[in-house]
């Protein structure tokens, strides 16, 4: 017994994982609208790796611009895809502005992005999938940053920022820039002919951190092989961020199909329900939210924003989270 307690810790070492580092948890804080609770806009999310690597995920419209407090140091920003609720095409100014289920958009982001305010004013890097590789490496630079920040990740490549291997997997959506993001002749083409501008398919990722937490970033999407094939036999993924609202990804029903037959985590963190979900940080009992967490057999839990979850290594939650 003794000679195999040896080899296994001789093999964690080899690998990267001490004693120390597998104890330690990855944070996950929630950016939404008002703080305690999971409202309409809410999509984006800092994860934190024990080596202390921030990435900033779809900061959207409730990040409250690149200085927002409750940011503090990026290192990396992850963009799904182009539409104005996920690359930001306004924000709100202040915390707890308007209602959960209508919070209030006073900053006028287009034609730029809160995104890429963010990016350029971090210096983070910005990892991004399909052809916004392009479009970013010219919007970028414009906006007073620099090209080599942004960073492509196509389908089965994988870079990696500190502790944090990141992988692009597809998902099923759309990703057509508007005009809103554009200027002058072309801008005003594509809104008068209703037309959007293709920028390569959209995506979600999955990310591994040092402490072996591995977790699969939807993005918006719908039911896909992929998330059997590739996010759970292949990349292994025990932690899922999932989109719950309906219509334009998948609705509570498919998404807990996504759950309990395909990707089969640990854990999975509710997000983009496109609803007031909660009240006093409680998940309203006629919720999409409410429904979800009944379906699904692993422990469900709410983006409660500013409240920040701890992981372990095995997806448990051991330390903020709310069922």
């Amino acid at each position: 017994m003794r000679m195999k307690s040896v080899l296994a810790a001789a093999v964690l070492a080899a690998a990267g994982f001490t004693g120390a580092a597998w104890a330690q948890t990855v944070k996950v804080t929630p950016l939404g609208s008002h703080d305690g609770e999971f409202c309409r806009n809410d999509r984006a999310m800092i994860f934190e790796d024990p080596d202390g690597t921030r990435i900033l995920y779809d900061a959207g419209r409730t990040v409250r611009g690149a200085d927002d407090p409750r940011l503090g140091r990026i290192d990396g920003v992850l963009l799904s895809h182009v539409h104005g609720d996920h690359l930001g095409d306004q924000h709100g100014k202040e915390a707890n502005a308007g209602t959960c289920a209508s919070p209030k958009l006073d900053v006028k982001d287009a034609p730029g992005s809160n995104t890429e305010n963010i990016v350029i004013a971090k210096k983070a890097k910005f990892f991004v999938g399909g052809e916004m590789n392009s479009w970013f490496n010219a919007r970028i630079p414009a906006a007073g940053g620099d090209k080599s920040q942004v960073l492509l990740v196509r389908f089965g490549g994988t870079r990696k920022l500190g502790g944090v291997q990141i992988w692009s997997v597809p998902a099923v959506h759309s990703n057509g820039i508007g005009a809103a993001f554009l200027k002058g002749d072309l801008a005003k083409q594509m809104k008068d002919n209703g037309l959007t501008a293709y920028v390569g398919p959209p995506g979600g990722y999955v990310l591994k951190f040092s402490n072996g937490l591995t977790a699969y970033l939807s993005g918006d999407t719908g039911v896909t092989a992929e998330q059997d094939l590739v996010v759970r036999r292949s990349l292994a993924a025990n932690l899922v961020v999932m989109n719950i609202g309906g219509i334009f990804s998948t609705g509570p029903k498919e998404a807990a199909f996504v759950i309990n037959d395909l990707v089969k985590p640990k854990s999975v963190i509710v997000s983009h329900a496109n609803e007031a979900a909660t009240k006093d940080g409680k998940v309203l009992p006629k919720s999409k939210t409410a429904a979800f967490q009944k379906m699904v057999t692993v422990p469900a839990h709410p983006s409660l924003s500013s409240r920040t979850m701890e992981f372990d290594g095995e997806a448990k939650c051991v330390k903020g989270c709310d069922m």
